[in-house]
């Protein structure tokens, strides 16, 4: 049990980093590392990848909170973009885990594959938006925020991976939609973290120490390093060239994806 706890607090000290350094909430990296980890464990395979999802926005409920204060210190983060997306997080996140519950373990790592695959390669194109596009209103938000909330409870992220090339997409400054989007990742992290914890209350596979589809050892280990070095990703983000920094990362995405194809 030690050297899983150790593994899960390496696992945070990496994620923790990669959350601050580009808003996404580091569930791109724990997600698919916790199912082969799982899987080390004897987890039931039927339930890896839910168990996954819920613990790893556990984690970004924490690893948001030492993110979003490192960059507001930067005066990084818009606010009032949080204010108005949030709504529509919450509600898309909330449904997303309740039928995530219900979805059979191999539709959710395709989905998972498949996602991975699309985020590296806006990434690595580093698509230009057109220079008169701007944030939506209201109802244009809470739709954008439904949709980020949901997609981002089905693979256990803080939504930055859809919310940073969501606001790029509409002009927002890089170094400002990476902040802002660090913020976006709390709520996103506490609905699906509730909606995981009831999808999974009474189910009889859990390993010891569940909390629904919260693994409590896992949570605990991961939450500890990220806490330590999400401030330290972000104030590497605000020094560093950020297309070079994007297009590493999506290096690493597409090992993530062909890593977790591998295991279909």
């Amino acid at each position: 049990m030690l050297d899983f706890f150790l593994a899960y607090l390496a696992l945070g000290l990496l994620a923790g980093f990669i959350a601050g350094l580009l808003g996404v909430g580091g569930g791109l990296i724990i997600v698919p590392i916790l199912i082969w980890m799982f899987d080390a464990q004897g987890v039931a395979v039927g339930i890896q990848p839910h168990l996954a999802l819920g613990t790893s926005l556990a984690s970004i409920l924490f690893t948001s909170l030492s993110s979003v204060r490192a960059h507001h210190g930067h005066g990084a983060v818009d606010w009032s973009v949080v204010r108005r997306i949030a709504p529509g997080i919450v509600i898309g996140t909330l449904l997303g885990a309740w039928l995530a519950a219900y979805v059979p373990a191999r539709p959710l790592k395709i989905f998972f594959v498949v996602f991975l695959f699309y985020a590296a390669l806006q990434m690595a194109l580093n698509f230009k938006p057109k220079p008169s596009r701007m944030l939506p209103g209201p109802f244009g938000m809470l739709c954008a925020g439904g949709f980020i909330g949901a997609v981002s409870s089905w693979v256990g992220i803080g939504g930055g991976t859809l919310s940073v090339p969501f606001q790029v997409w509409c002009n927002v400054p890089f170094h400002r939609a990476v902040g802002t989007s660090a913020a976006i990742g709390f709520p996103i992290a506490f609905a699906g973290l509730t909606g995981y914890i009831i999808g999974g209350w009474n189910h009889t596979e859990l390993p010891p120490h569940s909390m629904g589809f919260i693994s409590l050892p896992a949570l605990a280990g991961i939450a500890a390093g990220s806490i330590l070095t999400a401030p330290l990703g972000a104030k590497t983000a605000h020094a560093l060239p950020v297309t070079k920094l994007k297009r590493i990362f999506a290096i690493l995405l597409f090992v993530l994806a062909l890593r977790m194809l591998a295991t279909l």
